[in-house]
């Protein structure tokens, strides 16, 4: 922060704040590049035909679309007729090229002879690679002006493009841009699909997990359930006296009060259990892999929690339903056994948990299988 408020002082060396500029222009860049999720892509057929194209039309053995990484060029297709086909190629280094590029805008850039071009030569890596006689590239510019990468063409032998064919690499090159647009366009979709998906399955006050993905869950839990034989429990929850709550001390207070209870709820979970936001002041609780007695220990130990966390203006309590899958009957009477517990258990004074079954007729209270 300092080393940048003094570059606006003019305090640095110009060469030292040309420097610290070109650092950012060249974080942003990256930044851009990265935008599109192309380096390290898997291979696509859109590109290499590009790549196929131009090598047609430039009367190339090689071309190649290449995108300018962090210190590296990395090729997305390669063409190859080849004469260079299996061999590494020595490619100028990134940072080199661009400012190359970035001197002669909008034109191709052409190497009529790399051993006569010193500049040139001095662009390339130290070591390694199949040297080529003949250069031509074009850069693929972002929409703010950003080099991206490169259309390139190498040759064997020393020579030139002709005019049209320079008008063809960037007719070409324009055309990859428009492929890499539509690609940052799907990602976008596809982030924006996810978070409305996202959203679909979360209770908006609470940020848990809402009714929707609540049937989804279960629906999964059964189905496996009823193949491998697991035990299943649900757990129904609801909020003692939470009507007297919001009279008192309003609805606002009452959300923040629901917010509070997901948030103790959350905490008491072991990890492969799963909490939702049934309706209203209502919880469910999944327990995978769980019988009726673990189950009771799971509602118990829930229950105490809540009744002993602290809450805004008064206490709070919670009434437990508890009911353990039995398959032949299904999930929808897995529910409803939950919901006679929970009945039962409001019925009972509150603050209770209590196991149910359909057709129960037992006493209130009960908390034994």
């Amino acid at each position: 922060m300092n080393e940048i408020l003094e570059v606006r002082h003019g305090v640095l060396s110009s060469h030292l704040a040309d420097h610290i500029l070109r650092e950012e222009d060249e974080a942003a860049r990256l930044h851009a590049l990265e935008s599109y999720e192309i380096i390290d892509s898997a291979p696509e057929k859109s590109y290499d035909d590009i790549a196929r194209l131009t090598a047609y039309v430039c009367a190339a053995p090689v071309a190649l679309i290449s995108f300018f990484g962090n210190n590296r060029q990395w090729l997305k297709s390669r063409y190859d007729s080849g004469y260079f086909s299996g061999k590494a190629l020595a490619l100028p280094l990134p940072a080199r090229l661009a400012e190359r590029m970035h001197q002669q805008p909008g034109r191709v850039l052409q190497v009529t002879d790399t051993a006569l071009d010193t500049a040139f030569t001095a662009l390339l890596p130290p070591a390694g690679g199949v040297k080529f006689r003949f250069y031509a590239a074009t850069p693929i510019y972002s929409p703010a002006g950003d080099i991206l990468g490169a259309l390139t063409v190498l040759d064997k032998r020393a020579r030139t493009l002709a005019p049209e064919q320079c008008q063809a690499m960037e007719t070409l090159t324009r055309q990859i841009m428009e492929l890499l647009e539509m690609r940052r366009t799907l990602i976008g979709l596809s982030d924006a699909n996810a978070k409305l998906g996202q959203q679909n399955i979360t209770d908006a006050l609470t940020g848990i997990p809402n009714r929707r993905a609540y049937d989804q869950k279960l629906t999964e839990e059964f189905s496996r359930a009823k193949r491998t034989g697991a035990p299943l429990s649900l757990l129904l929850i609801d909020i003692d006296n939470f009507k007297s709550y919001n009279d008192n001390f309003g609805h606002p207070a009452g959300d923040t009060a629901l917010q509070s209870v997901a948030r103790v709820l959350m905490s008491s979970l072991r990890p492969y259990d799963f909490l939702a936001r049934y309706g209203g002041e209502e919880f469910v609780i999944i327990l995978p892999s769980t019988d009726l007695t673990d189950a009771i220990v799971v509602a118990e130990r829930v229950r105490n929690i809540v009744a002993s966390s602290e809450f805004p203006h008064r206490k709070l309590t919670i009434s437990i339903g508890v009911a353990r899958l039995d398959v032949d009957a299904g999930g929808r009477a897995l529910v409803q056994a939950a919901d006679v517990g929970l009945y039962r258990a409001k019925a009972a004074g509150r603050n209770k948990v209590v196991v149910g079954k359909l057709n129960d007729s037992s006493p209130a209270g009960s908390a034994t299988p």
